[in-house]
């Protein structure tokens, strides 16, 4: 059944070695990246493809619709592992126009589990209702919808308290929200950055 993943797979590794002899030997040795990426599962936002990073060069977090609530063992250990341990420089979380997890937060049907994981996105949605009722066209309101749940997540990311300790110590961290576009490829920045050395 994954016969042709495992084909893939052996393909790739060879054209990364006929690219680079030493890439698999350097890539086991160390764990160094200086970004970390709070996406979204969807499968058609691959991190590392999308910034142009090989692997070792992206510490990576994703679930339904980016989310990164202070109740969630799972994104705190991800998130205290790449402050404490790889030093990473900038956590970005990456949302994404077209987001199915954005949509089902505010459409109304019942689905299950998955309604109690992407109920911080409905209150963003009441938060935000009377901008957003403003806007012409659902998926308009979607798309803005989208933006603002990447902008309370980058809130929840720099109000934690690996990050708070991180500042307090001096350490290099900037936070910064971004919403990847499905139509053109092309990343967006919020600008809503937070942090020290965010420029660099």
């Amino acid at each position: 059944m994954l016969d042709d993943l495992k084909a893939n797979n052996k393909a790739w590794a060879a054209r990364k070695v006929a690219a680079d002899p030493g890439f698999f030997e350097r890539l086991k040795g160390q764990q160094a990246p200086d970004y970390l990426w709070i996406g979204c599962s969807d499968s058609r936002v691959p991190a590392n493809e999308i910034v142009d990073l090989d692997p070792g060069e992206l510490f990576v977090h994703r679930n339904v619709a980016n989310l990164a609530p202070p109740q969630d063992a799972n994104y705190l250990s991800v998130l205290q592992f790449a402050v404490d341990v790889l030093k990473v420089k900038h956590i970005m979380v990456v949302g994404h126009y077209g987001c199915g997890g954005v949509a089902a937060a505010v459409d109304g049907e019942r689905r299950g589990l998955v309604d109690h994981w992407l109920h911080p996105i409905r209150e963003v949605h009441e938060e935000h209702r009377c901008e957003l009722d403003k806007l012409g066209t659902r998926g308009e309101r979607l798309d803005r919808l989208c933006e603002l749940n990447v902008i309370r997540q980058v809130k929840n990311v720099a109000t934690d308290v690996f990050v708070q300790d991180a500042w307090t110590r001096g350490q290099n961290l900037c936070v910064h929200g971004l919403v990847y576009s499905l139509e053109n490829g092309l990343l967006t920045d919020l600008n809503v950055s937070v942090g020290n050395h965010c420029e660099e």
